[in-house]
């Protein structure tokens, strides 16, 4: 006997919505995925293939910066960050790090690997740096397309955003989605979390989701 398995409709997920179209958008979703409807997404917000250096043109040292690989980390930013020598020495430095909002998030010693949200280290060169020599980190933006929710990712698609109203079929190329965004009502038990997600993966989620105006019932 065969044995048929009925998926899940388009929107079957929704207990309430906004009136209108307010709660759903149109959006692309990025090549390579199949997702059902329910599916719990994020959105790519950074290219991580896009990942840039460079030294000020009126450095004084003449050090090097070198990016890690990868040279990111979950949370960077789209932007410029910049890493300012703030204390000068013989064959030795110390840099502050911001980020493109012009946050200070740690200081990068010459000589040493800075694990942040953006990876690099800084070599001493023949001549030594002085206060304000600087480099840039630029990270590229990302297509702003959708993905599903991956909270171990980088681009962006650590943070769920939105549910999807229907299935999509991008395996081949990015397709045309609709996805529920905000000030909704939606069922806990019919919503479609990434193959191998953990009890607190899932709550982690459900909790961004939250912040999102989606409520999971």
């Amino acid at each position: 006997m065969t044995v048929l398995t009925e998926p899940a409709h388009a929107g079957e997920f929704i207990l309430h919505e906004a009136n209108g179209c307010r709660s759903r958008d149109a959006i692309t979703v990025a090549s390579g995925q199949t997702l059902v409807a329910g599916a719990v997404v994020g959105k790519v917000s950074i290219d991580t293939t896009d990942i840039t250096k460079a030294a000020d043109a009126g450095n004084t040292g003449d050090g090097a910066l070198t990016l890690a690989s990868p040279a990111f980390a979950v949370g960077v930013k789209a932007g410029v960050y910049r890493v300012t020598c703030i204390e000068p020495g013989s064959d030795v430095g110390t840099f502050e790090v911001e980020d493109p909002d012009g946050i200070a998030i740690g200081i990068a010693t010459v000589g040493v690997a800075f694990d942040g949200v953006v990876k690099f280290t800084i070599a001493d060169g023949a001549t030594d740096f002085i206060a304000g020599d600087s480099f840039t980190i630029t990270v590229g933006a990302g297509a702003g397309t959708y993905a599903e929710y991956d909270p171990t990712a980088g681009d962006g698609t650590q943070t769920a955003v939105g549910v999807l109203f229907d299935a999509v079929d991008a395996s081949a190329a990015a397709a045309d989605g609709v996805v529920v965004t905000r000030d909704a009502e939606v069922t806990a038990a019919e919503l479609t979390w990434f193959d191998g997600a953990t009890t607190d993966q899932i709550a982690t989620g459900t909790a961004e989701l939250a912040l999102q105006g989606i409520i999971a019932r």
